[in-house]
């Protein structure tokens, strides 16, 4: 086969050397743009996993480029003059010339033809020419550019910019970051070995800080000069150097996150950048390329044609890059809001900074290092105020709101029973609550609880407006509170325009077939076509509700709850007025945010005034309508937050959606968590977190990184009411209380998950 290679970097390289590898008689040809010894970063990092891959494909390049490697295996993290230093992460890095002159030695070995200094504007002529052409031209490939129309590029270009520096400063003990502030704002650095004399030293910063410094009219050497003051006490003397001087001005950049819907075209096809980019803080843009590179040279020597062969190897390489790249998202988006993390103590900014990128759990952390972990449970420990300060899970700390103290962390979330008659718990709420209660969690919730007939969402769902309600609740409540210690909260709220619909295991959301009560809501606007017109709620209607609020409050606290929450989420009556999807109203409960939370206030300043001073009040709101724009955005979710939390309410319950048809979520683990993150360390509310949460692992991260003060499960309860005592079996804490009647199960679980560890361990 007659092979192009368009671009000498790692991808075109190492391809190039794949496929001779597998055939000798391919006459494979690499074209680059730049001379041998030209490069233009400094140090890139591999993991122990692709030097294992790249030793099974070619034995003879890896054990060379091993020779040159650097390696560590701690991270530091230097903030507020604090250095904190965890260990077992497994890093080896070289520099990137070194890499390119070594694959460059090995494919003259291998009779691969290397033209430099060659310039390739359209990719076509080599199409005509040549049997096969790959396209690993860079993040500005040229070629992507020719067949746009063919791969779809989507290119995000993201907000901070930085400049890729080195220094001959030694950084070969770890890792290291290093966050200074200035008195134009935060800058950071990325700094990492990656031979004897050289490290690389990444100058990052956000672009209102960029703008205030005037890098953008500076020379690189003059830009060079400021980040050296900015960072004299970390060179120990040295300078910083750039490899960069073929670009104009101080050579700061944006990172493109490059992702092509398509990957190959005809006879040719993208790698490397060309096709994806991850994010330089997660290191894994090389990696991405050179494993690339290997899948694509055997799938063109497995596969019957050259289309099977392009095909096996999009589908089989796109996982893995999407898998990556939303690794690398999470972590440039958390450098791109890093300023809203650093005033946490150096503890949790540390803990919260290594686990960034979902890559690394709470548990994992404990496999890489856990003297340092233990450390840090014992710190979040002693913050939560616990009597020992031992090292637990940070899911087992004790959480105080107003009078209020929880055992743990763990939130059984309100969920829809639809079991209840004419608005009465019966047996089955008797049992699942008590249930849940004995299972271990420090707070539940019973499910929304409506203020009125009219405010059901369907016929099964309970009320707070009769006597016979009180009597009900307070037989539930007067059980949690003699046989367990976890507290329990009344979520009081009215369905607004989805009420007089359906139960939940029928047509969700479908108006019922027959029976339909009238709907109040901020606007005449339907929750759908088949749903009826809901009236407009004039002074009258919202006095009537803000009384039954009222009311509802008045009977929770007679019936012992030691929390309530006001629903302001999900569509329903409160959420109407807050998402201007909903809300057309034109009066002063309408238009600015101001105007739409003005009902949803008066309501919580209402029940607020008859709820006892010692128990605390939360607020769930929708923390994005999902319609971009035109909806609630997690930007004016944060300002909600702040108007609830000068109001006086307690704590934040951050949910989000189900406010329109027109949702559309992005779904995926602990989804809804990034919102409650935002809220928590902008505003600094206490909050709950809620969405797609159901492992230890989540709760604990969730926790220790900061993201919320409570985590709320919903669905892993309803499968497993002791979920909590069961994870604490499961992480042998043995701190938690179990029902007196239930200890020789308590004992037995604690025996088995000892002796599966030890044979775990044995194995």
């Amino acid at each position: 086969m007659k092979v192009a290679v368009l671009g000498g970097g790692p991808a075109g390289l190492y391809f190039a050397i794949s496929m001779k590898l597998r055939d000798a008689a391919h006459d494979i040809t690499v074209f680059e743009r730049n001379r041998p010894d030209d490069t233009f970063g400094w140090g890139v990092v591999l993991s122990d996993e692709t030097l294992d891959n790249l030793a099974e494909n070619d034995p003879v390049s890896a054990e060379r480029i091993r020779e040159h490697f650097a390696y560590w295996d701690d991270i530091a993290v230097v903030h507020k003059g604090v250095r904190t230093l965890s260990t077992g992460h497994g890093f080896c890095g070289i520099g990137r010339m070194r890499l390119l002159i070594l694959l460059q030695e090995r494919a003259r070995e291998l009779g691969i033809n290397l033209q430099f200094e060659t310039e390739i504007d359209d990719p076509r002529p080599f199409m005509a020419e040549y049997d096969m052409v790959l396209a690993a031209d860079g993040l500005n490939s040229r070629t992507r550019t020719t067949f746009a129309d063919v791969f779809k590029p989507d290119i995000d270009v993201r907000k901070c910019k930085f400049v890729w520096l080195g220094t001959h400063q030694k950084f070969d003990d770890a890792f290291t970051f290093i966050f200074e502030k200035t008195e134009h704002g935060w800058v950071w650095a990325h700094a990492y070995q990656f031979d004897d004399d050289t490290a690389t030293f990444i100058v990052e910063c956000g672009p209102e800080t960029w703008e205030k410094f005037g890098f953008g009219e500076m020379s690189q050497q003059e830009s060079i000069a400021v980040c050296e003051r900015i960072f004299k006490d970390h060179l120990g003397g040295h300078s910083l150097m750039t490899n960069a001087n073929h670009i104009r001005g101080s050579a700061w950049i944006n990172f493109p996150r490059v992702l092509c819907e398509r990957w190959s075209h005809e006879n040719i096809a993208l790698m490397g950048d060309a096709a994806a980019s991850a994010h330089f803080s997660i290191g894994s843009g090389t990696k991405l390329a050179l494993e690339s590179a290997i899948a694509l040279a055997e799938y063109l020597h497995t596969e019957p044609t050259l289309k099977e062969a392009f095909d096996k190897y999009e589908d089989a390489r796109r996982l893995e890059v999407l898998r990556l790249q939303s690794a690398a998202r999470n972590s440039l988006e958390w450098f791109e809001e890093v300023e809203r993390y650093l005033d946490l103590d150096p503890v949790q900014f540390n803990y919260s900074l290594l686990t960034r990128s979902q890559r690394i759990s709470h548990e994992n952390l404990r496999l890489r290092d856990p003297e340092w972990l233990a450390d840090a449970e014992s710190w979040f420990q002693q913050q939560a105020g616990a009597e020992d300060n031992a090292a637990r899970p940070p899911m087992f700390a004790p959480y105080k709101l107003r009078g209020l103290t929880l055992k743990n962390r763990v939130v059984v979330s309100p969920m829809a029973q639809y079991k209840a008659v004419d608005g009465s718990p019966t047996d089955w709420h008797m049992v699942h609550y008590c249930e849940r209660a004995k299972g271990g969690a420090g707070l539940v919730y019973i499910e929304m609880t409506c203020v009125s007939p009219e405010g059901r969402i369907t016929p099964g769902c309970p009320g707070f407006y009769k006597p016979e309600h009180e009597t009900a609740w307070t037989r539930i409540v007067d059980f949690v509170h003699r046989e367990t210690d976890a507290k329990i909260c009344a979520q009081i709220g009215h369905s607004g325009p989805k009420g007089s619909t359906q139960l939940g295991w029928e047509e969700m959301d479908a108006p019922l077939k027959d029976g339909n009560w009238p709907v109040l809501a901020a606007s005449e606007v339907s929750w759908s076509e088949q749903n009826q017109t809901p009236k407009a709620m004039d002074r009258n209607d919202m006095d009537m509700v803000r009384d039954q609020f009222v009311a509802a409050a008045k009977m929770a606290e007679r019936c012992g709850f030691d929390m309530l929450e006001l629903h302001c989420a999900h569509g329903y009556l409160l959420s109407s007025f807050i998402s201007p999807l909903t809300n057309r109203r034109k009066d002063d409960y309408g238009g600015s945010l101001e105007n739409r939370m003005r009902f949803p206030l008066e309501i919580f300043h209402a029940v607020r005034a008859v709820w006892p001073d010692d128990k605390p009040i939360s607020v769930r709101i929708s923390a994005n309508d999902w319609v971009g724009d035109e909806g609630v955005t997690p930007e004016e979710a944060v300002e909600i937050a702040r108007m609830l939390q000068e109001a006086g309410v307690d704590i934040c319950d951050v949910s989000a959606g189900q406010t329109s048809k027109r949702a559309r979520p992005v779904y995926g683990r602990m989804f809804q968590t990034p919102f409650s993150d935002r809220i928590r360390n902008e505003t600094g509310m206490a909050t709950m977190a809620v969405g797609n949460i159901y492992e230890p692992d989540h709760v604990n991260s969730i926790l220790m990184a900061g993201r919320a003060d409570l985590v709320c499960l919903a669905r892993p309860h309803l499968a497993d009411p002791y979920w909590t005592l069961h994870a604490a079996a499961t992480l042998g804490d043995k701190g938690v209380t179990w029902p007196d009647p239930y200890l020789p199960g308590r004992d037995q679980l604690y025996r088995l998950a000892e002796r599966a560890e030890q044979m775990t361990g044995k194995v």
